[in-house]
C-alpha cells in the first residue's frame, strides 16, 4: 500500500523537473524537433534574434503559437510626481519695536485684518512731551540762522572796509605821507577783519548743524511715536490671540501672527535627477489629503539643493479665495513635464527574462522572439504607458511566457483598438 504514493511521488516530481527546467527540451519534443541543449541562462536583449536550428528549419516543424498586438508608438505628457505640502503664501509674526504697555482690547485668533489695520497700541508715557521739546528746539534752532547770517555779514563788511584801509595806508607810506605805525595799524585790522569772518562762518554753520541735530531728535521722536501702533502689513487672518492687555511688551516681543491664505503654495521636493525636467510656469495638479483636486503653476525652482536629502524645492502657486486650503496639509503633487514616444499596453504584456528586466517579447525579423527592456511611464486603466520599444513593434501579449528570444513563432496579430 505504500508503494503507489511513492511512485505517484516520483511521477510528479520527474513531470515538474521536466516542465521547468528542461522546458524547452520537452517543447521541442512536443514539436517532433531533436533536442538541442540551449544555453538559456541569459536572453538577447537586442533586436536582432539568433535563427532558429537548422533541424527546426529544414524539417518544417510547427512553430509556437502566440497572439502579438501592433502597437505604435504615441506622444504622451510625461508627468514629474513628488508628495509635499501646503503653506500660506505669507506669515508674518508681528512684533513691538519699543517698550511699553498693552492698552487696546486684544483682537482674538481667526479674525480678518486689513493692511494698516490696529493689533496693538501701546501707552506713549513721556514721548509726546520729547517730541514737543524737540520740535521746540528745532524752532530756536531756525531762529539763530538769521543772526548767525547777519554776524556773517557784519564781518565781511568789516573785512572789505579793513582791506581799503591797508591799501591806502600801504600808497601813503610808499609817499612818505604816513608812518609805518599807521601801516601796521592798517594790517592788524586787516587780519582781524579776515579772522572775524571764519567766526561768522563758523557760527553760522553751527547754527545750521544746530538745526539738523534739532529735525533728527523731532524725526526720532515722530518714529518712536510711530511704533506705539502696531498695525498689520498685509491682509490676512490672525494665526494667534493679539497681546493681552496691560501686557508689557518689549523690543522683539510677539504682538500677533498674520498668516495670508487667499492665495496658498504647495512646497514640494524634487529629486535631482528629474529637476531639469521641472519649468517655470509649468501647469501643476494636486490632490490634498482630504480628496480636494487644486491646480495651479509652478513660480519656484531652487537653485540649491538640500545638504541632506539631495532635493530641490518646487513651488506652485494656487488660488484659495474661499480659504478652503489650510496651512500644513499633505499634498500628491503632479507637474507636467515634456512629452514622450510611448507605447499603452496591456499590463499582463509585460515579463521578465532570466536575468530578471523586466519587459515585453515582440516578433521580430523571420517572426523570430526578441526581447526588449522596458521602462514604465504610467499606469492606467486602460493599460500600462512603456518607453524603450521602436516606433513600431509586434508585442506579445498571449503566449509570451512560452517563448525566449531566439524562438520561432506564428503571430496571430490584433490591432491596438481590438
Amino acid at each position: 500500500m505504500r508503494v503507489i504514493p511513492l511512485l505517484t511521488a516520483a511521477i510528479v516530481t520527474t513531470g515538474l523537473y521536466y516542465a521547468v527546467i528542461e522546458r524547452e527540451a520537452l517543447l521541442a519534443f512536443a514539436r517532433g524537433e531533436d533536442a538541442v541543449a540551449t544555453d538559456t541562462s541569459a536572453e538577447a536583449t537586442a533586436p536582432v534574434a539568433a535563427p532558429a536550428t537548422d533541424n527546426a528549419e529544414k524539417s518544417g516543424a510547427a512553430r509556437v503559437r502566440v497572439v502579438a498586438l501592433r502597437s505604435t508608438a504615441r506622444g504622451i505628457d510625461s508627468a514629474v510626481i513628488l508628495r509635499g505640502q501646503t503653506e500660506a503664501a505669507r506669515q508674518v509674526e508681528v512684533r513691538a519695536e519699543t517698550t511699553s504697555t498693552v492698552v487696546s482690547e486684544p483682537l482674538r485668533k481667526g479674525a480678518q485684518v486689513k493692511a494698516g489695520d490696529l493689533l496693538c497700541k501701546l501707552d506713549p508715557g513721556t514721548r509726546p512731551a520729547t517730541l514737543l521739546e524737540a520740535k521746540a528746539r528745532l524752532a530756536e534752532a531756525k531762529i539763530r540762522v538769521p543772526e548767525a547770517q547777519a554776524r556773517l555779514d557784519e564781518a565781511r563788511a568789516r573785512l572789505k572796509e579793513a582791506g581799503i584801509n591797508l591799501t591806502a595806508a600801504q600808497k601813503l607810506s610808499e609817499g612818505g605821507y604816513a608812518s609805518e605805525t599807521r601801516l601796521a595799524a592798517a594790517q592788524a585790522a586787516e587780519r582781524s577783519a579776515v579772522a572775524g569772518v571764519a567766526t561768522a562762518e563758523t557760527g553760522l554753520e553751527t547754527t545750521r548743524a544746530g538745526i539738523e541735530a534739532a529735525s533728527a531728535q523731532v524725526a526720532a521722536s515722530e518714529k518712536e511715536m510711530a511704533r506705539l501702533d502696531i498695525l498689520a502689513p498685509f491682509d490676512g487672518l490672525l494665526e494667534s490671540d493679539a497681546a493681552e492687555l496691560g501686557s508689557l511688551m518689549q523690543p522683539g516681543s510677539l504682538c500677533a501672527t498674520v498668516i495670508q491664505l487667499d492665495t496658498i503654495k504647495i512646497v514640494g521636493f524634487v529629486p535631482e535627477t528629474e529637476v531639469n525636467r521641472v519649468k517655470i510656469g509649468a501647469t501643476a495638479g494636486a490632490e490634498l489629503a482630504t480628496g480636494k483636486q487644486v491646480s495651479g503653476k509652478v513660480t519656484f525652482i531652487s537653485r540649491s539643493a538640500d545638504p541632506t536629502t539631495r532635493t530641490f524645492e518646487v513651488e506652485i502657486t494656487i488660488p484659495n479665495p474661499g480659504l478652503a486650503i489650510r496651512d500644513g496639509q499633505t499634498a500628491d503633487i503632479v507637474i507636467a513635464a515634456e512629452g514622450t514616444k510611448a507605447h499603452l499596453l496591456p499590463q499582463s504584456a509585460l515579463t521578465l527574462n532570466n536575468d530578471g528586466q523586466l519587459g515585453v517579447r515582440v516578433v521580430g525579423a523571420d517572426s523570430i522572439v526578441a526581447f526588449f527592456p522596458v521602462a514604465l511611464l504610467r499606469d492606467t486603466s486602460d493599460g500600462v504607458w512603456v518607453a524603450g520599444l521602436p516606433e513600431q513593434a509586434d508585442v506579445i501579449v498571449v503566449g509570451q511566457d512560452f517563448v525566449v528570444a531566439g524562438v520561432p513563432v506564428t503571430a496571430t496579430y490584433k490591432e491596438a483598438s481590438q
